[in-house]
């Protein structure tokens, strides 16, 4: 469950960016968010594959942290208008929702 989600969540990521360069010319954070927002699926497939519970636990401690990241990224976007009221709020509440389950 939590793979398809984290999944679905970079694919919509990499949209997002692809959005932001493309239509909003906004290249340095996009790529910070698309960095952070992909990692989160990245680390939960290497933990998934861990040699052993502590390098489950360290690989999802990472794709925690990166979601965290990935929320402040959408922030900083929402706040300085790259991103409107209702594309920030549907963001990160799929950001929270992957990583909770």
């Amino acid at each position: 469950m939590i793979a398809g989600k984290s999944y679905r969540f970079a694919v919509r990521i990499v949209k997002l960016c692809q959005y932001l360069c493309g239509k909003k010319r906004e290249y340095i954070i996009s790529q910070q968010l698309e960095r952070s927002g992909t990692s989160i699926r990245a680390n939960i497939a290497e933990g998934q594959q861990g040699q052993s519970r502590a390098d489950f636990i360290a690989k999802m401690s990472v794709a925690l942290k990166e979601t965290s990241e990935t929320k402040y990224w959408l922030s900083l976007l929402h706040d300085t208008g790259y991103l409107t009221e209702r594309e920030y709020h549907s963001i990160p509440t799929d950001c929270i929702k992957s990583r909770k389950t």
